[in-house]
């Protein structure tokens, strides 16, 4: 006795398979997903990390560390104020990117905010935008700029306030507890269609 033909079920979405793609492109950029999230992030993220710029008024003797400069937007507006340039990420696309962008007015090196490379009281001014939330021990993160950080330097950090793990106040206050002094939180609309973007600004007692 046959049996009426039953239609194939519809294709399920796969929630994993698009994370995957969208880590490619943004979280841990590579291949050519990479280079596309790195044109995505250079448009998107440009005001944001000029602002970053502005707010930590880089002086022309002082060396900025930037964490994770994704296609190096800030990072070369960093490199055009500071006397020496350093951006870490652990991406070698997004440092081919920036290199493409900056050429040797920047030191890059794969590295992340808990390994940046950078010796002890080497820095003056740490910046990072859109990569906090990537940060897979943030005590850890926090502990490293702080090490590299001279007395008196300062932390600029920016991220989509709908992407961070944990309010921005509870980040002010795991930069606190790695030993950081001056801590203003606030929030900043960036122009066009870009989401809120929650900022942090620290020191290190001089």
């Amino acid at each position: 006795m046959s049996t009426p033909h039953q239609p194939a079920p519809p294709p399920q979405p796969d929630p994993g398979g698009l994370a995957r793609v969208l880590d490619r492109a943004f979280g841990h950029p590579s291949g050519a997903l990479g280079r596309l999230g790195g044109w995505v992030m250079a448009r998107g993220n440009a005001a944001t990390e000029h602002r970053i710029v502005d707010l930590a008024k880089i002086e022309p003797h002082e060396t900025v560390l930037v964490v994770g400069p994704g296609p190096g937007v800030g990072l070369e507006a960093a490199a055009r104020l500071a006397g020496r340039t350093v951006g870490v990420d652990p991406s070698p696309e997004m440092l081919g990117l920036c290199h493409e962008r900056c050429g040797d007015r920047a030191e890059l090196r794969e590295g992340s905010a808990a390994h940046t490379g950078e010796p002890g009281a080497s820095v003056d001014v740490v910046l990072t935008v859109n990569n906090v939330m990537l940060w897979d021990d943030r005590a850890a993160g926090f502990a490293e700029l702080f090490r590299v950080l001279r007395p008196g330097g300062r932390l600029l950090l920016s991220a989509h306030e709908k992407w961070l793990p944990v309010s921005r106040h509870v980040l002010a206050d795991e930069a606190a507890a790695a030993g950081f002094t001056d801590l203003q939180t606030w929030t900043w609309e960036p122009p066009g269609f870009a989401a809120l973007a929650a900022q942090l600004r620290a020191g290190k007692p001089a």
